[in-house]
């Protein structure tokens, strides 16, 4: 079995985050790594009590917490270096339960990126706000035209290749972090795949989609990397 770490990008997720450490499965992961994006709750402590390894990231921003899990990752010596990276978002929004149907095509050799997807999984009334959806359906949809990518979410639920990850030289710090992932790997040709998951109302409220300016700025941030890229 490959060494799988799996990162926890977290925002004030006192409430939820022992309970996405718990569902976690154990036997298959090395390392459960916790990056405390500068929360102002009890996060960190919370985590560090349930088991995770916890990191702080001062700058904040989704994707810059997920640079600091991956930079922690690739610190270490070769025989404890993951071969496979697993985010998964700290709200329990998802079923980290799922995992196991995120490593499978990359432990089968028929992927190397595999994104959980709500739009062909189970999704709970209300768990995906209608700006999220229509979000989600927009930006697939550019990928689709302008890189010929076969997405159907953007979801936070995925499994990486260390070295696919590397290859990818993953840059952006906020919002961006998702969308840079797919379109990068339907540029450079890489193997991906799309597997169903279960996705619930989150615990607590969402930073992001929950006002309308998270949503906006969100919003703004995606369709602009996608033309980035171009």
């Amino acid at each position: 079995m490959p060494r799988i770490h799996v990162i926890i990008p977290a925002y004030n997720e006192e409430k939820s985050i022992k309970q996405v450490i718990a569902a976690i499965p154990q036997e298959l992961v090395t390392e459960i790594i916790v990056v405390n994006n500068n929360s102002t709750d009890q996060t960190a402590q919370v985590a560090q009590t349930a088991g995770a390894t916890v990191l702080f990231a001062a700058e904040a921003g989704y994707g810059n917490a997920c640079l600091t899990g991956i930079a922690y990752c690739l610190n270490k010596p070769a025989p404890e270096k993951p071969q496979i990276i697993v985010f998964v978002d700290g709200d329990f929004s998802d079923y980290p339960n799922e995992m196991p149907l995120l490593v499978q095509p990359i432990l089968e050799n028929r992927a190397d990126l595999v994104i959980g997807s709500r739009a062909l999984g189970n999704r709970e009334k209300g768990a995906m706000l209608p700006q999220q959806i229509f979000g989600n359906w927009l930006a697939t949809t550019l990928l689709k035209l302008f890189y010929n990518a076969n997405f159907t979410d953007l979801g936070p639920f995925r499994a990486i290749r260390t070295e696919t990850l590397v290859q990818l030289n993953m840059q952006d710090r906020t919002y961006g972090w998702t969308v840079e992932m797919q379109l990068k790997s339907a540029k450079q040709k890489i193997r991906y795949t799309e597997v169903p998951v279960t996705y619930r109302k989150r615990i607590g409220f969402s930073k992001i989609s929950g006002t309308l300016k998270g949503t906006v700025l969100a919003g703004y941030k995606i369709i602009t990397t996608i033309f980035r890229y171009l």
